[in-house]
C-alpha cells in the first residue's frame, strides 16, 4: 500500500514538473526520512516538511515518516510547534534518485520574564485592606490560642471518656469482681473510681434530687 502511494506521489510530481520547461525532471530525487526529537530520539508525528526551493511540502505521518520529491540543492524546512525550525539542504552529489535521512528537531525553550502576582488587583484595595486589617488575628496566633492549656481543658471536659480509659475502668471492675468472688461486695465508699464519677457527675449537673 505504501509503495502504491509513493509511486502515485512521484507520478503526480513528475507530471507537474514536466509542465515546466525550466526544470530538469531527470534530476528529481525522492527524499524520504523520519523526524525524531533530539532529547530522546522519539518519532515526532505530523511534522511539517516544506521544500522552500520549489514551494511544496508534506506532513509526516504518525510515526514521523515523510516522503517528497525534491531536487539537488533544495532547502527543506522542518517545523513543529514547541521546536526550533531547522533546515536541510539536499546534497547535489547524489548518484541515485532516492535518498533517506533521519532529521532531529531541537526543543525551543522560551524564557518568559519574571511576573510578580499580588493578591490585590489595585493599589486602592491594598490601601483599604492595610488600614482595616487586624495584624494580630493571623493563623499562627489563632492556632496558638486553640492549642493553649485552657482551651484544651475546656474541650476535654465536654468530651466523652477516652476508649482506653473506659477499657481500663471495665477491666478494673472485672478484677474487683473476681477478687471478691464468694465474699461480700466491696464497699463503694472506699472505691476511688466511684468517688471520681460522683464528683464528675456533680460538676456536670447530672445529679438531681429524687
Amino acid at each position: 500500500m505504501k509503495t502504491i502511494f509513493i509511486l502515485t506521489f512521484l507520478l503526480v510530481y513528475t507530471f507537474n514538473f514536466a509542465q515546466r520547461g525550466d526544470i530538469d525532471t531527470s534530476k528529481i530525487i525522492q527524499l524520504s526520512g523520519v523526524v525524531v526529537s533530539e532529547e530522546d530520539l522519539a518519532p515526532m508525528p505530523y511534522i511539517t516538511v516544506y521544500d522552500k526551493s520549489i514551494r511544496k511540502g508534506v506532513f509526516a505521518d504518525y510515526y514521523g515518516f515523510f516522503t517528497l520529491v525534491s531536487f539537488p540543492g533544495d532547502t527543506i524546512c522542518f517545523s513543529y510547534f514547541g521546536y526550533k525550525t531547522s533546515t536541510y539542504i539536499v546534497p547535489d552529489t547524489l548518484k541515485d534518485n532516492r535518498y533517506s535521512i533521519i532529521h532531529m528537531l531541537q526543543r525551543d525553550t522560551v524564557n518568559l520574564p519574571e511576573v510578580t502576582v499580588y493578591p490585590w488587583p489595585s493599589k486602592e484595595e491594598f490601601a483599604n485592606y492595610f488600614v482595616n486589617m487586624k495584624p494580630y488575628d493571623d493563623a499562627m496566633r489563632r492556632a496558638q490560642k486553640e492549642l493553649s492549656g485552657e482551651s484544651l481543658a475546656f474541650f476535654s471536659a465536654r468530651l466523652d471518656s477516652d476508649p482506653s480509659l473506659a477499657y481500663g475502668y471495665a477491666q478494673n471492675q472485672r478484677y474487683t469482681k473476681l477478687y471478691t468472688n464468694g465474699q461480700l461486695p466491696v464497699n463503694n465508699l472506699l472505691n476511688p473510681y466511684s468517688w471520681a464519677k460522683l464528683i464528675k457527675d456533680w460538676k456536670e449537673g447530672k445529679l438531681s434530687r429524687q
